[in-house]
């Protein structure tokens, strides 16, 4: 404790004592200032004398409180990241820092505040660099040329095999995959009157395919978009199949749109009164062929699907109908006709007819344009 006089506490102490008392209290003062910048430089000798070793051991530390969180160029290499449906941007930051494309996920969040439209980021598979700045990697992002998808149409009225071909050869999706995936069809959403079969089930539309995309994947998506379309369409769980059916017969019977409600109507007609519908694409159907042209021995075929031989609808799909084909399906042209040829095969040109006579005269037609075309 610091020594204190008389004069330094009591007021009433003599002016020359009090003066003798101020002046040894400014000398205690500056003893102690020497004191303190002594001990201070003891200090800095100390920690010099720890070497280079002490400095180079903090320096990381301080240099990473000064570091940049983002790097400054347009990055290197190639990196796939997938952004999963419904990803945050901050799932995505995470996503990208994790993948070593962004430094970190502040630099990315920091660039999207910035830039216009980052909130519209798609999910999907994209190609970006590693080690590139937060605002080149939501550039990146918003450029539809760096998502990694391929562009899958199926067409009105395709087989299974044919879409299997398609998918094969416009995807990574193998063959051998689909195959094994049509096989476990419990897990395609197929209904129980399908029978395990996906023939027609498998939506005619444009599907985004990406390199994660597995066949059982795509598979029932293209099913769930057949029974999206009959629910929009009013088709009951217990109907499906059997509209599904006569749909599929009017969209492998029909070229043309103005078509298909009137074949409906044939076809309709011929089933309230029973008489076997007699299409030729059915036959086709049953013995695998894609052909204009009926034999004899196609029409003596023994299948189920011979609609010459067999009465009523076949026993499911023998394609995939598209939506105009579902609605003609249902709501048929009203009418009487009992009869269709399509008298031009090249051009699709179909004429309806109410009695064998009138029929006999179409069929005229088609057998002059087969002659004239053998062999189709």
């Amino acid at each position: 404790m610091t020594e204190m006089s008389l004069s330094d506490v009591v007021p009433g102490a003599p002016h020359g004592q009090r003066r003798r008392s101020q002046r040894a209290a400014e000398k205690r003062r500056k003893r102690r200032r020497r004191r303190t910048w002594v001990t201070l430089l003891v200090v800095v000798v100390v920690i010099g004398g720890a070497g280079t070793g002490a400095w180079f051991g903090l320096r990381p530390l301080l240099e990473s409180f000064n570091a940049a969180d983002d790097y400054a160029g347009p990055g290197t290499g190639s990196v796939e990241v997938r952004i999963a449906p419904g990803a945050t941007g901050v799932d995505i930051a995470a996503e990208l820092q994790r993948a070593g494309v962004v430094k970190t996920a502040k630099a990315y969040l920091a660039a999207a505040r910035d830039l216009p439209g980052s909130a519209n980021i798609q999910p999907g598979t994209y190609e970006l660099k590693q080690h590139m700045s937060g605002a080149g990697a939501v550039q990146t992002l918003l450029d539809p040329a760096s998502r990694l998808v391929k562009k899958l149409t199926i067409p009105e009225g395709a087989r299974l095999q044919v879409i299997f071909d398609q998918i094969a050869s416009q995807t990574s999706i193998t063959r051998p995959q689909l195959e094994a995936a049509a096989r476990d069809t419990a897990d395609l959403g197929l209904p129980p009157e399908a029978k395990g079969r996906l023939e027609g089930y498998l939506f005619p539309a444009t599907y985004e395919v990406e390199p994660a995309t597995k066949a059982a994947d795509l598979l029932r998506d293209m099913v769930a978009n057949t029974q999206d379309e009959l629910g929009r369409l009013g088709v009951q769980d217990k109907d499906q199949q059997r509209v599904l059916t006569l749909a599929s017969l009017v969209q492998a019977e029909g070229r043309h749109p103005q078509d298909l409600a009137r074949i409906a109507r044939v076809m309709t007609n011929r089933l309230a009164k029973r008489i076997p519908l007699q299409l030729d694409t059915t036959v086709h159907y049953a013995t695998g062929r894609f052909t204009v042209q009926t034999t004899r021995a196609d029409l003596a075929v023994k299948s189920p699907y011979n609609t010459y031989t067999k009465t009523g609808l076949p026993p499911g799909p023998i394609c995939s109908p598209g939506a105009a084909a579902l609605k003609a399906a249902l709501k048929p042209t009203p009418g009487n006709w009992m009869y269709f040829v399509a008298v031009n095969p090249s051009t699709g040109e179909t004429q309806f007819a109410t009695t064998p006579t009138e029929f006999a005269k179409l069929k005229a037609q088609y057998d002059a344009w087969q002659k004239a075309h053998p062999g189709q």
